[in-house]
């Protein structure tokens, strides 16, 4: 892949500073502390074995999943060049 005036380790500069940033953002959005005891969108019971698994689970396996549905990004590297955003 042609780099233009970019460093030789410039192209896996970029991915890994993609995967870190993926990384960060994830772990911002883990929870701690005890659970709660039933969903806090559909009241519906969240299991005790999900208690354990998820520290600071607030919602049931339905609703979370639409909620990751809705957070999806683009997964674009915002840090690369502008010409290799283009399609």
């Amino acid at each position: 892949m042609a780099t233009g005036w970019a460093g030789d380790g410039a192209v896996q500069d970029q991915i890994d500073a993609t995967v870190k940033d993926a990384i960060e953002r994830a772990r911002s959005q883990l929870r701690s502390g005890p659970g709660l005891t039933h969903c806090e969108e559909c009241d519906a019971p969240i299991p005790e074995a999900r208690r354990r698994a998820v520290p600071g689970v607030r919602l049931c396996v339905a609703c979370q999943a639409m909620h990751d549905d809705d957070d999806a990004h683009s997964g674009y590297n915002r840090r690369g060049s502008k010409d290799s955003q283009l399609r």
